[in-house]
């Protein structure tokens, strides 16, 4: 089979997290905050918790580009952590709703959608 038509592999994709901890105690830190958000969600994240984002990318590579992308976006004050999970480390996460455990998520589509 031509390589372009082989299936991804779970182990080879990848999920992004960005964990953060900004300043808000000051209008200026506040916006440098809001900021961060929107760059954040500009990239392609969406919000799991308020400090929270995460990005599906189809590779290491990929996954390692939206980190330097993020890493050009964070304010010079506060604690950020961008964490990497292939689709298998991903699929294994547990999520609560108060004390009833939430739905898995959908299944990703099997062929890429461009928007």
């Amino acid at each position: 089979m031509p390589e372009r038509y082989q299936q991804l592999s779970g182990y080879q994709i990848m999920w992004v997290w960005v964990l953060f901890d900004l300043p808000v105690g000051t209008r200026a830190e506040r916006k440098r905050a809001m900021r961060f958000r929107n760059d954040l969600l500009d990239l392609g994240f969406e919000m799991v918790q308020f400090s929270v984002y995460l990005r599906h990318a189809w590779s290491r590579e990929k996954a390692e580009s939206y980190a330097r992308q993020v890493g050009d976006c964070i304010p010079e004050a506060g604690h950020v952590q961008i964490l990497f999970f292939t689709d298998k480390q991903y699929a294994q996460s547990q999520v609560f709703r108060g004390r009833a455990r939430a739905p898995k998520p959908e299944e990703k589509p099997r062929q890429l959608v461009l928007l």
